[in-house]
């Protein structure tokens, strides 16, 4: 049975653990935390960049890993910065320098800041606490290009598919990409995945990708699906992601708390909480 195999909890959160409100319900920190207490290790893999996660996994007040900017930071427990990767910085600013059609939201993931070259209301009702704030630029006049990932939103997915073909053609080699959501495509350093951050922790800790769980809703979490023991796809999830992993199961809605019930149904042991 998976239920004994299984000693590692691995979920995203956009779409996956966080409900419609972008937050974790308090059924699902409940679940959590007896997680928790029957000694699971709990890993937290997101595309959203660490000061804006962890005010959010703050909320479940017990400790956990954290991967951030789908796995180009590590955080221990302790909040500890064990693992860090940026982007080459001629490469971040050659593609900045691209003819990129202001129709296009564009971010750059700084280490406090992002940086975005218009104000964008909707990506900022995703931090329903400002702890990763954003700085309004020309990207033809800023000189650092230090950065852990670009991340470009439009609100036509072809569009975006347009532009990836473009910076592909151009960096075939250079960078790793993904569709967070249909409109949210990024890049990062071309070694960064959230499984490989994942394998990083499992092997600090002395466990292996069949001892783990995960959940996920988007393309960047393929790796890590494909890798676990089980990997269980929300039923929010685009359909061409559902049709692309239609060997995984698909679970209830992230709105449903589809992973909290999961696991109270088929991973918690001896527990009185009842699914939802």
């Amino acid at each position: 049975m998976i239920k004994e195999k299984i000693k590692v909890i691995v979920s995203d959160l956009d779409g996956t653990l966080l409900n419609s409100d972008h937050q974790i319900s308090d059924y699902t920190k409940e679940v959590f935390r007896e997680l928790y207490n029957q000694n699971y290790l709990i890993i937290v893999a997101t595309g959203r960049h660490h000061l804006d996660a962890m005010s959010i996994v703050e909320t479940l007040d017990f400790p956990i890993y954290l991967v951030t900017s789908n796995g180009a930071r590590i955080h221990a427990p302790d909040k500890e910065l064990i693992f860090a990767t940026n982007m080459e910085s001629n490469a971040v600013q050659s593609v900045m320098q691209m003819d990129i059609p202001d129709e296009y939201t564009v971010v750059l993931f700084k280490e406090n800041v992002w940086q975005t070259n218009k104000h964008d209301n909707k990506l900022l009702e995703f931090q329903t606490k400002l702890s990763y704030v954003p700085e309004l630029v020309n990207y033809k006049e800023i000189t650092d290009f230090n950065a852990i990932k670009i991340f470009f939103k439009h609100e036509s997915h072809g569009k975006l598919l347009e532009l990836r073909e473009q910076i592909l053609e151009k960096y075939p080699d250079t960078f790793s990409h993904a569709f967070s959501l249909p409109h949210c495509l990024e890049f990062m350093n071309k070694s960064v995945d959230k499984s490989v951050a994942i394998g990083r922790i499992l092997e600090k800790e002395g466990y292996e990708f069949h001892q783990a769980i995960s959940f996920g809703d988007g393309y960047n979490d393929e790796g890590m699906l494909n890798a676990t023991a089980k990997g269980l796809l929300m039923g929010n999830a685009p359909d061409s992601l559902k049709n692309k992993l239609a060997h995984l199961e698909v679970i209830s809605k992230n709105h449903q708390d589809g992973v909290a019930n999961y696991l109270v149904e088929n991973i918690l042991k001896n527990t009185s909480l009842e699914s939802k």
